[in-house]
């Protein structure tokens, strides 16, 4: 189970203690098992702090004490507070990934059969689109769903996500797209081939939780082979 700490204390020498972590860090390297480490500065008062480390468990954060090099840094830590600093343990009972699962809610509702419904809960008006197959980037929210309605327009769209990784205000996901060649595409009629494809996009979200950017790179080769719109290489 996933533990976090929270580490609570006044100081009116944060800057030496802001150095002071970073030398910990680079004593422990390769020995520290925290995963995540956030320091919070409380907006009323300039000398409150909250560090909010998390581990894979509360056994892996006792390893992390039991470093000689964290029990070093501990001693030096509460002789640069004002007062003695505070500790909560928490086991983690809910973690909600929400930027990952509104990059996920996107490929579920541009997968939605029939209209496409409005996708203003989840994209940015600003929204900037780069994709390698369009000669120009696509931006806007309004341009984006033009985008979609096209692939929807010639495919019965079906997303399946392999992987997402999700790191500060950016998610990489790892998607399959699977469908029915139904409508003109790139001006290819409709063949009636089940097509399948692969590829990553990456979003970057804004500070209201929506997405703001994308980057895409898919196997559009494959697709476009798979709809015999290649020559077959000459033997």
């Amino acid at each position: 189970m996933t533990f976090v700490q929270l580490i609570d204390c006044k100081t009116s020498r944060f800057d030496e203690m802001d150095r002071l972590m970073d030398t910990w860090v680079e004593q422990t390297r390769g020995k520290r098992t925290a995963t995540h480490a956030v320091v919070g500065k409380d907006r009323s008062d300039a000398s409150h702090f909250i560090e909010i480390v998390e581990f894979p468990s509360y056994e892996e954060a006792m390893r992390n004490s039991n470093l000689p090099e964290t029990d070093k840094v501990f001693r030096e830590l509460v002789a640069l507070c004002d007062e003695m600093p505070t500790f909560t343990d928490l086991d983690v009972v809910r973690d909600e990934k929400l930027y990952a699962a509104t990059a996920r809610q996107f490929f579920e509702t541009v997968g939605t059969a029939g209209e496409l419904p409005p996708l203003n809960g989840l994209m940015a008006e600003s929204y900037h689109d780069h994709d390698p197959s369009n000669e120009q980037d696509v931006i806007g929210m309004d341009a984006m769903r033009r985008e979609a309605d096209m692939w929807r327009g010639a495919f019965d769209v079906r997303f399946t996500i392999e992987d997402q990784i999700s790191e500060d205000d950016r998610v990489c996901t790892r998607w399959t797209f699977t469908g029915t060649h139904h409508g003109d595409f790139m001006g290819l009629p409709p063949t009636g081939r089940e097509v399948t494809m692969t590829g990553t996009t990456v979003f970057r979200f804004d500070d209201d939780g929506k997405i703001a950017e994308g980057w895409w790179q898919y196997d559009r080769l494959g697709l476009l082979s798979q709809l015999g719109a290649l020559d077959p290489l000459e033997t």
